[in-house]
């Protein structure tokens, strides 16, 4: 089974980020799923998910709604810095930060780790893992793009939350199919979410 390591933050978009949930549980592969606290308000007032509780209680609220069991999808809280994706010793093929934050960007970019987050990353970049970031900000200043450059020559993805509309979306979920369908890719997991260019 493969695994993967998805992480929600405070951004806007936090819909790419349910999305990728919804399709890698659902498709056979095995999650460690955290949020950021700024990322379970985007959650709510967004998408209108909200689960509270002790991390047991929530990750059985969020494995009973996808219809999973805890081995298929594990919730860890920001700040459990004891939680399995803490050590480069527990495998994992790579992870998604979807969307990711200014704040979770530089604080990687720096090597700051002060959350599950950017623990989780930190660890990622050092076993030399697949990292994908999802930033959502508009406009940026010279901060935030220095800070994406410095995670980019790290070999970090960064596939910004940029829809494109060769494919004629039709709908809010088309555009967001197409950010999770370029996620996937980047995965190199195979995927029809989106029509691609020919």
């Amino acid at each position: 089974m493969s695994t993967y390591i998805i992480a929600i933050t405070g951004a806007s978009g936090a819909i790419y980020g349910i999305k990728l949930l919804d399709y890698m549980v659902r498709n056979g592969c095995k999650v460690y799923l955290t949020i950021t606290k700024e990322g379970w308000y985007i959650l709510k007032e967004e998408v209108g998910f909200f689960w509270e509780g002790g991390e047991d209680e929530i990750n059985d609220a969020i494995c009973k709604y996808y219809g999973v069991s805890v081995e298929s999808l594990r919730y860890y809280k920001e700040d459990n810095l004891t939680a399995a994706i803490a050590s480069g010793s527990v495998p994992t093929e790579g992870m998604i930060i979807v969307p990711c934050s200014m704040k979770t960007v530089a604080s990687i970019a720096c090597g700051f780790t002060s959350n599950l987050v950017s623990r989780a990353a930190d660890v990622i970049l050092k076993e030399k893992r697949r990292l994908i970031i999802v930033p959502r900000e508009a406009p940026l200043n010279s901060i935030h793009l220095r800070n994406l450059l410095t995670l980019s020559e790290m070999g970090v993805h960064v596939i910004p939350a940029m829809p494109a509309f060769y494919n004629k979306p039709e709908r809010i979920a088309d555009m967001v199919d197409f950010i999770v369908g370029r996620i996937l890719d980047g995965l190199y997991i195979e995927n029809t979410l989106y029509k691609r260019w020919v």
